[in-house]
Protein backbone atom coordinates (compact mmCIF):
# COMPACT_ATOMS: atom_id res chain seq x y z
CA UNK A 1 0.00 0.00 0.00
CA UNK A 2 1.33 3.35 -0.91
CA UNK A 3 1.85 5.71 1.33
CA UNK A 4 0.74 9.41 0.33
CA UNK A 5 2.34 12.70 1.33
CA UNK A 6 1.44 16.28 1.55
CA UNK A 7 3.19 19.06 0.15
CA UNK A 8 4.79 20.43 3.42
CA UNK A 9 5.86 16.23 4.43
CA UNK A 10 7.89 15.90 1.01
CA UNK A 11 9.68 19.36 1.63
CA UNK A 12 10.31 18.72 5.24
CA UNK A 13 11.48 15.00 4.67
CA UNK A 14 13.71 16.62 1.59
CA UNK A 15 15.66 19.74 3.90
CA UNK A 16 16.13 17.05 7.00
CA UNK A 17 18.41 14.83 4.28
CA UNK A 18 20.14 17.89 2.37
CA UNK A 19 20.79 19.55 5.85
CA UNK A 20 22.01 15.56 6.69
CA UNK A 21 23.77 15.71 3.76
CA UNK A 22 25.39 19.02 4.65
CA UNK A 23 26.68 18.74 8.13
CA UNK A 24 27.33 14.92 7.93
CA UNK A 25 25.83 12.23 9.62
CA UNK A 26 27.73 12.27 13.07
CA UNK A 27 27.02 15.83 13.61
CA UNK A 28 23.56 15.27 12.25
CA UNK A 29 23.22 12.64 14.99
CA UNK A 30 24.28 14.61 17.73
CA UNK A 31 21.94 17.90 16.76
CA UNK A 32 19.22 14.59 16.37
CA UNK A 33 18.63 15.49 12.82
CA UNK A 34 19.53 12.00 11.70
CA UNK A 35 16.95 10.86 14.14
CA UNK A 36 14.09 13.67 12.78
CA UNK A 37 14.41 11.92 9.63
CA UNK A 38 14.30 8.25 10.58
CA UNK A 39 11.32 9.09 12.74
CA UNK A 40 9.74 9.79 9.09
CA UNK A 41 10.21 6.17 8.06
CA UNK A 42 10.28 4.07 10.90
CA UNK A 43 7.12 3.15 13.20
CA UNK A 44 6.54 4.22 16.65
CA UNK A 45 7.67 1.06 19.04
CA UNK A 46 4.81 0.03 21.01
CA UNK A 47 4.56 -2.51 23.93
CA UNK A 48 1.39 -4.52 23.71
CA UNK A 49 -0.61 -4.97 26.88
CA UNK A 50 1.95 -2.43 28.67
CA UNK A 51 1.49 0.19 26.17
CA UNK A 52 -1.56 2.01 27.83
CA UNK A 53 0.58 2.07 30.44
CA UNK A 54 3.61 3.23 29.23
CA UNK A 55 1.88 5.91 27.68
CA UNK A 56 0.10 7.20 30.19
CA UNK A 57 3.82 7.23 32.37
CA UNK A 58 5.08 9.66 29.22
CA UNK A 59 1.81 11.69 28.90
CA UNK A 60 1.07 12.51 32.80
CA UNK A 61 1.40 16.07 33.90
CA UNK A 62 3.91 15.46 36.64
CA UNK A 63 1.55 17.74 39.10
CA UNK A 64 -0.59 14.84 38.72
CA UNK A 65 1.30 11.67 38.89
CA UNK A 66 1.71 10.92 41.88
CA UNK A 67 -2.45 11.00 42.41
CA UNK A 68 -2.44 8.76 38.98
CA UNK A 69 0.02 6.06 40.81
CA UNK A 70 -1.59 5.63 43.82
CA UNK A 71 -5.23 4.78 41.91
CA UNK A 72 -2.96 2.06 39.90
CA UNK A 73 -1.94 0.92 43.10
CA UNK A 74 -4.57 0.92 44.97
CA UNK A 75 -6.74 -0.34 41.85
CA UNK A 76 -4.30 -3.40 41.32
CA UNK A 77 -1.37 -2.34 39.22
CA UNK A 78 1.69 -4.25 41.22
CA UNK A 79 4.85 -2.42 41.82
CA UNK A 80 6.82 -4.38 39.03
CA UNK A 81 4.23 -3.73 36.40
CA UNK A 82 4.89 0.06 36.99
CA UNK A 83 8.56 -0.38 36.74
CA UNK A 84 8.71 -2.15 33.76
CA UNK A 85 6.36 0.14 32.27
CA UNK A 86 8.11 2.99 33.29
CA UNK A 87 11.75 1.48 31.61
CA UNK A 88 10.05 0.92 28.48
CA UNK A 89 8.61 4.24 28.94
CA UNK A 90 11.72 5.53 29.46
CA UNK A 91 13.85 3.56 26.64
CA UNK A 92 11.13 4.85 24.16
CA UNK A 93 11.65 8.01 24.90
CA UNK A 94 15.73 8.92 25.86
CA UNK A 95 17.25 5.81 23.94
CA UNK A 96 20.05 6.21 26.09
CA UNK A 97 20.96 10.07 25.18
CA UNK A 98 19.74 11.91 28.06
CA UNK A 99 22.32 12.29 30.78
CA UNK A 100 19.09 12.60 33.53
CA UNK A 101 16.96 10.32 31.59
CA UNK A 102 19.71 7.28 31.31
CA UNK A 103 20.60 7.60 35.05
CA UNK A 104 16.96 7.57 35.77
CA UNK A 105 16.18 4.05 34.06
CA UNK A 106 19.28 2.62 35.54
CA UNK A 107 17.71 3.85 39.09
CA UNK A 108 14.34 1.89 38.43
CA UNK A 109 15.28 -1.77 38.98
CA UNK A 110 17.15 -1.05 41.98
CA UNK A 111 14.32 1.06 43.55
CA UNK A 112 12.01 -1.95 42.49
CA UNK A 113 14.08 -4.03 44.72
CA UNK A 114 14.23 -1.36 47.62
CA UNK A 115 10.42 -1.75 47.72
CA UNK A 116 10.73 -5.72 48.24
CA UNK A 117 12.90 -4.67 51.67
CA UNK A 118 10.19 -2.35 53.17
CA UNK A 119 6.97 -2.87 54.83
CA UNK A 120 4.35 -3.00 51.99
CA UNK A 121 2.90 0.30 53.33
CA UNK A 122 6.00 1.79 52.72
CA UNK A 123 6.97 -0.35 49.27
CA UNK A 124 5.72 2.37 47.10
CA UNK A 125 8.03 4.63 48.05
CA UNK A 126 11.02 4.20 46.11
CA UNK A 127 9.50 3.31 43.07
CA UNK A 128 7.36 6.56 42.68
CA UNK A 129 10.34 8.45 44.31
CA UNK A 130 12.05 7.42 40.50
CA UNK A 131 8.36 7.23 38.66
CA UNK A 132 8.36 10.77 39.66
CA UNK A 133 11.75 11.77 37.97
CA UNK A 134 11.33 9.50 34.80
CA UNK A 135 8.20 11.50 33.87
CA UNK A 136 9.31 14.49 34.82
CA UNK A 137 12.23 14.43 32.10
CA UNK A 138 9.80 12.53 29.89
CA UNK A 139 7.94 16.26 30.36
CA UNK A 140 10.92 18.00 30.04
CA UNK A 141 11.58 16.47 26.81
CA UNK A 142 8.57 16.86 25.45
CA UNK A 143 6.49 13.86 26.29
CA UNK A 144 5.89 11.36 23.26
CA UNK A 145 6.85 14.16 20.51
CA UNK A 146 10.60 14.01 21.24
CA UNK A 147 10.61 9.94 21.12
CA UNK A 148 13.99 8.44 20.20
CA UNK A 149 13.33 4.78 19.85
CA UNK A 150 11.31 3.84 16.81
CA UNK A 151 10.85 0.14 15.34
CA UNK A 152 13.97 -1.40 13.74
CA UNK A 153 14.41 -4.48 11.60
CA UNK A 154 18.03 -5.85 10.31
CA UNK A 155 16.91 -4.95 6.69
CA UNK A 156 19.69 -3.50 5.14
CA UNK A 157 22.79 -5.37 6.81
CA UNK A 158 24.16 -8.40 5.54
CA UNK A 159 24.56 -11.52 7.19
CA UNK A 160 28.00 -11.49 7.60
CA UNK A 161 28.36 -8.41 9.43
CA UNK A 162 25.68 -9.69 12.06
CA UNK A 163 28.20 -10.56 14.63
CA UNK A 164 30.21 -8.73 17.47
CA UNK A 165 32.75 -7.11 15.29
CA UNK A 166 30.20 -6.43 12.70
CA UNK A 167 28.24 -3.85 15.34
CA UNK A 168 31.46 -2.70 16.73
CA UNK A 169 32.40 -1.74 13.31
CA UNK A 170 29.47 0.45 12.71
CA UNK A 171 29.66 1.63 16.54
CA UNK A 172 33.09 2.93 15.28
CA UNK A 173 32.09 4.41 11.92
CA UNK A 174 29.40 6.62 14.10
CA UNK A 175 26.91 4.87 11.72
CA UNK A 176 23.90 4.57 14.28
CA UNK A 177 21.21 3.06 11.56
CA UNK A 178 23.29 0.46 10.78
CA UNK A 179 24.39 -0.32 13.98
CA UNK A 180 20.99 -0.55 15.02
CA UNK A 181 20.10 -2.67 12.18
CA UNK A 182 23.30 -4.87 13.10
CA UNK A 183 21.76 -5.20 16.42
CA UNK A 184 18.38 -6.07 15.73
CA UNK A 185 19.61 -8.73 13.30
CA UNK A 186 21.97 -10.21 16.24
CA UNK A 187 18.91 -10.08 18.72
CA UNK A 188 16.94 -12.11 16.40
CA UNK A 189 19.17 -15.03 18.04
CA UNK A 190 18.13 -14.40 21.35
CA UNK A 191 19.21 -11.87 24.19
CA UNK A 192 22.30 -13.74 25.21
CA UNK A 193 24.06 -13.55 22.14
CA UNK A 194 22.99 -10.02 22.44
CA UNK A 195 24.08 -8.66 25.46
CA UNK A 196 27.23 -10.50 24.47
CA UNK A 197 28.18 -8.96 21.19
CA UNK A 198 27.17 -5.56 22.99
CA UNK A 199 29.92 -6.10 25.59
CA UNK A 200 32.80 -6.35 23.32
CA UNK A 201 31.87 -2.81 22.00
CA UNK A 202 30.99 -1.69 25.76
CA UNK A 203 34.45 -2.82 26.58
CA UNK A 204 36.72 -0.33 23.86
CA UNK A 205 36.22 1.84 26.93
CA UNK A 206 35.57 2.06 30.68
CA UNK A 207 33.34 5.62 30.92
CA UNK A 208 31.31 4.78 34.25
CA UNK A 209 27.99 5.12 32.06
CA UNK A 210 28.83 3.50 29.40
CA UNK A 211 29.66 0.44 31.71
CA UNK A 212 26.64 0.57 34.52
CA UNK A 213 23.79 1.37 31.48
CA UNK A 214 23.78 -2.41 30.30
CA UNK A 215 24.28 -3.76 33.16
CA UNK A 216 21.27 -2.25 34.34
CA UNK A 217 19.24 -2.89 31.57
CA UNK A 218 20.24 -6.78 31.29
CA UNK A 219 19.02 -6.76 35.35
CA UNK A 220 16.22 -5.17 34.43
CA UNK A 221 15.03 -8.40 32.14
CA UNK A 222 14.09 -9.93 35.44
CA UNK A 223 11.17 -7.34 35.42
CA UNK A 224 10.27 -6.92 32.14
CA UNK A 225 10.89 -10.13 30.37
CA UNK A 226 13.64 -11.36 27.62
CA UNK A 227 11.41 -10.52 24.90
CA UNK A 228 12.65 -6.54 25.77
CA UNK A 229 16.16 -7.12 25.77
CA UNK A 230 16.74 -5.55 22.29
CA UNK A 231 14.64 -2.03 23.29
CA UNK A 232 16.62 -2.26 26.76
CA UNK A 233 19.97 -3.01 25.61
CA UNK A 234 20.08 -1.01 22.03
CA UNK A 235 20.43 1.99 24.53
CA UNK A 236 23.80 1.24 24.86
CA UNK A 237 24.52 0.84 21.36
CA UNK A 238 23.03 4.02 20.78
CA UNK A 239 25.02 5.43 23.80
CA UNK A 240 28.36 3.88 22.26
CA UNK A 241 27.60 5.50 18.61
CA UNK A 242 28.16 8.88 20.59
CA UNK A 243 30.83 8.20 22.44
CA UNK A 244 32.59 7.79 19.08
CA UNK A 245 31.99 11.67 18.55
CA UNK A 246 33.13 13.08 21.67
CA UNK A 247 36.66 14.67 21.96
CA UNK A 248 39.16 12.36 23.85
CA UNK A 249 42.41 11.92 25.11
CA UNK A 250 44.27 8.79 23.44
CA UNK A 251 44.14 7.46 26.74
CA UNK A 252 40.73 7.43 26.54
CA UNK A 253 40.57 4.63 24.03
CA UNK A 254 43.62 2.33 26.04
CA UNK A 255 41.14 -0.31 26.74
CA UNK A 256 41.12 -1.18 22.80
CA UNK A 257 44.74 -2.25 22.89
CA UNK A 258 45.52 -2.66 26.20
CA UNK A 259 42.47 -5.81 26.76
CA UNK A 260 43.30 -7.98 23.09
CA UNK A 261 47.09 -7.93 24.63
CA UNK A 262 46.37 -9.63 27.89
CA UNK A 263 43.92 -12.14 26.91
CA UNK A 264 46.69 -13.02 24.14
CA UNK A 265 49.32 -13.02 27.23
CA UNK A 266 47.61 -14.93 29.31
CA UNK A 267 46.06 -17.39 26.76
CA UNK A 268 42.51 -16.61 28.21
CA UNK A 269 40.44 -16.78 25.08
CA UNK A 270 41.55 -20.90 25.46
CA UNK A 271 40.59 -21.07 28.90
CA UNK A 272 37.49 -21.85 30.66
CA UNK A 273 36.79 -19.61 34.38
CA UNK A 274 38.52 -21.38 36.98
CA UNK A 275 37.17 -22.15 40.40
CA UNK A 276 39.80 -21.34 42.79
CA UNK A 277 38.41 -19.30 46.01
CA UNK A 278 42.11 -18.26 47.68
CA UNK A 279 42.49 -17.14 51.41
CA UNK A 280 41.53 -13.86 52.64
CA UNK A 281 45.17 -12.73 52.06
CA UNK A 282 45.25 -13.45 48.11
CA UNK A 283 41.99 -11.29 47.90
CA UNK A 284 43.22 -8.49 50.36
CA UNK A 285 46.54 -8.38 48.36
CA UNK A 286 45.29 -8.48 45.14
CA UNK A 287 42.40 -5.61 45.69
CA UNK A 288 46.10 -3.82 47.50
CA UNK A 289 48.07 -3.95 43.78
CA UNK A 290 44.68 -3.13 42.06
CA UNK A 291 44.11 -0.01 44.02
CA UNK A 292 47.87 1.38 44.18
CA UNK A 293 48.61 0.73 40.81
CA UNK A 294 48.66 2.10 37.19
CA UNK A 295 45.20 1.32 35.05
CA UNK A 296 47.80 -1.23 32.85
CA UNK A 297 49.07 -3.03 36.34
CA UNK A 298 45.58 -3.54 37.98
CA UNK A 299 44.44 -4.69 34.72
CA UNK A 300 47.67 -7.41 34.13
CA UNK A 301 46.98 -8.28 37.86
CA UNK A 302 43.51 -9.31 37.01
CA UNK A 303 44.07 -11.44 34.39
CA UNK A 304 47.27 -13.19 35.98
CA UNK A 305 44.74 -13.88 38.67
CA UNK A 306 42.28 -15.28 36.15
CA UNK A 307 44.97 -17.07 34.30
CA UNK A 308 46.10 -18.88 37.62
CA UNK A 309 42.35 -19.67 37.87
CA UNK A 310 40.96 -17.92 40.85
CA UNK A 311 36.98 -17.95 40.17
CA UNK A 312 35.66 -14.80 38.49
CA UNK A 313 34.08 -14.20 41.71
CA UNK A 314 36.99 -13.80 43.89
CA UNK A 315 39.01 -11.23 41.43
CA UNK A 316 35.91 -9.55 41.23
CA UNK A 317 35.44 -9.22 45.20
CA UNK A 318 39.04 -8.02 45.10
CA UNK A 319 37.88 -5.40 42.44
CA UNK A 320 35.43 -4.22 44.58
CA UNK A 321 36.76 -4.17 47.68
CA UNK A 322 40.09 -1.80 45.95
CA UNK A 323 36.55 0.71 44.86
CA UNK A 324 35.62 1.08 48.31
CA UNK A 325 38.69 2.59 49.32
CA UNK A 326 38.30 5.00 46.99
CA UNK A 327 34.80 6.22 48.60
CA UNK A 328 36.57 5.60 52.32
CA UNK A 329 39.52 7.33 51.39
CA UNK A 330 37.97 10.36 49.91
CA UNK A 331 38.45 14.26 51.33
CA UNK A 332 35.10 14.99 49.10
CA UNK A 333 34.16 17.91 46.95
CA UNK A 334 36.47 20.69 47.04
CA UNK A 335 35.83 24.29 46.28
CA UNK A 336 36.71 23.70 42.70
CA UNK A 337 33.93 20.77 42.01
CA UNK A 338 31.33 22.26 44.35
CA UNK A 339 27.90 22.48 42.71
CA UNK A 340 24.16 22.98 44.70
CA UNK A 341 23.39 20.17 46.24
CA UNK A 342 26.78 18.91 46.47
CA UNK A 343 28.77 20.87 49.03
CA UNK A 344 32.22 21.23 49.87
CA UNK A 345 33.59 17.69 51.41
CA UNK A 346 30.18 16.10 50.02
CA UNK A 347 30.94 12.23 48.46
CA UNK A 348 27.41 11.28 47.01
CA UNK A 349 25.75 11.80 43.92
CA UNK A 350 28.68 11.42 41.22
CA UNK A 351 31.31 11.36 43.16
CA UNK A 352 34.48 9.55 41.62
CA UNK A 353 33.89 6.75 44.92
CA UNK A 354 30.00 6.25 43.69
CA UNK A 355 31.25 5.79 40.46
CA UNK A 356 33.93 3.70 41.17
CA UNK A 357 32.03 1.43 43.18
CA UNK A 358 28.73 1.24 40.77
CA UNK A 359 31.22 0.65 37.86
CA UNK A 360 32.78 -2.51 39.65
CA UNK A 361 29.32 -4.00 40.56
CA UNK A 362 28.24 -3.40 37.09
CA UNK A 363 31.71 -5.10 35.51
CA UNK A 364 31.36 -8.34 38.60
CA UNK A 365 27.84 -8.88 37.46
CA UNK A 366 28.14 -8.76 34.14
CA UNK A 367 31.45 -11.30 34.25
CA UNK A 368 28.66 -13.54 36.07
CA UNK A 369 26.39 -13.56 32.95
CA UNK A 370 28.59 -12.87 29.92
CA UNK A 371 30.30 -15.70 27.87
CA UNK A 372 33.80 -16.63 29.35
CA UNK A 373 35.48 -14.46 27.07
CA UNK A 374 33.99 -11.75 28.03
CA UNK A 375 34.26 -12.75 31.99
CA UNK A 376 37.63 -12.39 31.54
CA UNK A 377 37.72 -9.25 29.81
CA UNK A 378 34.91 -7.42 32.16
CA UNK A 379 37.26 -8.09 35.33
CA UNK A 380 40.34 -7.20 33.49
CA UNK A 381 38.38 -4.04 32.63
CA UNK A 382 37.41 -3.78 35.81
CA UNK A 383 40.50 -3.60 37.43
CA UNK A 384 41.59 -1.23 35.07
CA UNK A 385 38.98 1.32 35.78
CA UNK A 386 39.32 1.38 39.80
CA UNK A 387 42.98 2.23 39.17
CA UNK A 388 42.42 4.64 36.48
CA UNK A 389 39.89 6.39 38.59
CA UNK A 390 42.35 6.47 41.51
CA UNK A 391 44.69 8.32 39.79
CA UNK A 392 42.65 9.98 37.07
CA UNK A 393 40.56 12.71 38.79
CA UNK A 394 43.06 14.27 41.18
CA UNK A 395 43.99 13.86 44.57
CA UNK A 396 46.15 11.62 46.86
CA UNK A 397 44.60 8.49 47.61
CA UNK A 398 47.11 6.36 48.85
CA UNK A 399 48.11 9.39 50.78
CA UNK A 400 44.89 9.47 52.38
CA UNK A 401 43.40 7.54 55.19
CA UNK A 402 40.52 5.32 54.85
CA UNK A 403 37.88 6.20 57.21
CA UNK A 404 37.04 5.28 59.95
CA UNK A 405 40.07 6.70 62.00
CA UNK A 406 40.66 5.29 65.15
CA UNK A 407 40.08 8.22 67.25
CA UNK A 408 36.28 8.21 65.11
CA UNK A 409 36.11 4.83 66.61
CA UNK A 410 37.54 5.58 70.00
CA UNK A 411 34.28 8.37 70.29
CA UNK A 412 31.93 5.55 69.78
CA UNK A 413 31.59 4.86 73.34
CA UNK A 414 28.13 2.81 72.79
CA UNK A 415 27.82 -0.99 72.25
CA UNK A 416 24.41 -2.35 72.29
CA UNK A 417 22.22 -2.38 69.03
CA UNK A 418 19.89 -0.15 69.58
CA UNK A 419 22.14 2.68 70.48
CA UNK A 420 24.53 2.50 67.87
CA UNK A 421 21.39 3.17 65.52
CA UNK A 422 20.04 6.08 67.29
CA UNK A 423 23.44 7.44 66.98
CA UNK A 424 23.90 6.32 63.16
CA UNK A 425 20.83 8.57 62.09
CA UNK A 426 21.92 11.72 64.40
CA UNK A 427 25.28 11.27 62.37
CA UNK A 428 23.64 10.83 59.33
CA UNK A 429 21.05 13.76 59.97
CA UNK A 430 23.75 16.32 60.90
CA UNK A 431 25.89 15.53 57.77
CA UNK A 432 28.40 14.10 60.21
CA UNK A 433 30.24 11.82 57.47
CA UNK A 434 33.36 10.17 59.50
CA UNK A 435 31.32 9.99 62.69
CA UNK A 436 28.58 7.75 60.56
CA UNK A 437 31.08 5.46 59.12
CA UNK A 438 32.36 5.05 62.47
CA UNK A 439 29.48 4.24 64.18
CA UNK A 440 28.81 1.71 60.99
CA UNK A 441 32.29 0.06 61.73
CA UNK A 442 31.68 -0.80 65.54
CA UNK A 443 28.18 -2.09 64.96
CA UNK A 444 29.28 -4.53 62.59
CA UNK A 445 32.64 -4.69 64.41
CA UNK A 446 30.43 -6.01 67.72
CA UNK A 447 28.87 -8.56 65.47
CA UNK A 448 25.26 -6.85 65.06
CA UNK A 449 22.96 -8.03 63.08
CA UNK A 450 23.07 -6.20 59.33
CA UNK A 451 19.13 -5.82 58.30
CA UNK A 452 18.61 -3.14 61.07
CA UNK A 453 21.62 -1.05 60.08
CA UNK A 454 20.71 -1.59 56.10
CA UNK A 455 17.15 -0.43 56.97
CA UNK A 456 18.33 2.49 58.65
CA UNK A 457 20.07 3.31 55.20
CA UNK A 458 17.54 2.59 53.06
CA UNK A 459 14.74 4.88 54.51
CA UNK A 460 17.44 7.84 53.08
CA UNK A 461 18.27 6.23 49.89
CA UNK A 462 14.32 6.53 50.07
CA UNK A 463 13.75 9.86 51.00
CA UNK A 464 16.87 11.56 50.15
CA UNK A 465 17.43 13.18 46.61
CA UNK A 466 20.96 11.52 46.04
CA UNK A 467 21.51 13.21 42.91
CA UNK A 468 20.26 10.77 40.83
CA UNK A 469 23.05 8.01 42.84
CA UNK A 470 20.79 7.01 46.10
CA UNK A 471 19.24 3.65 44.44
CA UNK A 472 21.76 2.26 42.60
CA UNK A 473 24.73 2.92 45.49
CA UNK A 474 22.41 1.19 48.12
CA UNK A 475 22.17 -1.61 45.58
CA UNK A 476 25.29 -2.23 44.71
CA UNK A 477 26.39 -1.91 48.48
CA UNK A 478 23.23 -4.18 49.16
CA UNK A 479 24.94 -6.50 46.25
CA UNK A 480 28.04 -6.21 47.21
CA UNK A 481 28.17 -7.01 51.33
CA UNK A 482 26.11 -10.51 50.31
CA UNK A 483 28.97 -11.67 47.63
CA UNK A 484 32.24 -10.15 50.09
CA UNK A 485 33.64 -12.68 52.49
CA UNK A 486 33.25 -12.04 56.15
CA UNK A 487 36.35 -10.36 56.66
CA UNK A 488 35.93 -7.12 54.18
CA UNK A 489 32.16 -6.64 54.13
CA UNK A 490 31.93 -4.25 56.86
CA UNK A 491 33.55 -1.82 54.76
CA UNK A 492 30.61 -2.00 52.20
CA UNK A 493 28.53 -0.79 55.01
CA UNK A 494 30.64 1.30 56.51
CA UNK A 495 31.11 3.87 52.80
CA UNK A 496 27.04 3.27 52.78
CA UNK A 497 27.05 5.18 55.65
CA UNK A 498 29.48 7.95 54.89
CA UNK A 499 27.35 8.73 51.30
CA UNK A 500 24.55 8.73 52.93
CA UNK A 501 25.19 11.17 55.56
CA UNK A 502 26.37 13.19 52.71
CA UNK A 503 23.57 13.05 50.69
CA UNK A 504 21.41 13.67 53.94
CA UNK A 505 19.10 17.09 54.11
CA UNK A 506 17.84 17.34 50.27
CA UNK A 507 14.46 15.72 50.15
CA UNK A 508 13.37 13.60 46.51
CA UNK A 509 11.01 16.08 44.61
CA UNK A 510 7.20 14.17 44.99
CA UNK A 511 8.22 12.50 48.51
CA UNK A 512 6.30 14.44 51.04
CA UNK A 513 3.26 13.90 48.41
CA UNK A 514 3.82 11.06 47.80
CA UNK A 515 3.78 10.09 51.67
CA UNK A 516 0.55 12.25 52.45
CA UNK A 517 -1.61 10.35 49.31
CA UNK A 518 -0.23 6.95 50.56
CA UNK A 519 -1.00 7.99 54.48
CA UNK A 520 2.74 6.48 56.12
Amino acid sequence: MLTTRTRREFLSHVGKGMLIATVGPALAFDLGLARAADQDESPALSFGALEELVCLLQETPIQKLNAVLVNRIRGGTDLKTLTAAAALANARTFGGEDYVGFHTVMALGPAYRMSRELPEALAPLPVMKVLYRNTNRIQEHGGRTGEVLHAVSPDGASESSLNAQGLRDAVHSKDVNQAERIFAGIAQRGPDEAFNALLQTVQDNTEVHRVVLPYRAWDMLELIGREQAQTLLRQSVRYCVKAESWQRPAAFDRPRQLLPELLEKYKLLDKTPGTKLGQDSFVDKLSQTIFSGTPDTAAEAAASALAEGFAPDVVGEAISLAANQIILRDIGRTARDEVAGKPIGSVHGDSIGVHACDSANAWRNMARVANARNTFACLILGAYQVALDRAGRGGDFLAWEPLPLKRHIDGIKTADAASLLREAEEAIRGNLQARAAAIAHRYGELGHAPRPMFDLMLKYAVSEDGSLHAEKYYRTTSEEFAATRPAFRWRQVVALARVTASECGRPAAGMAEAREMLKV
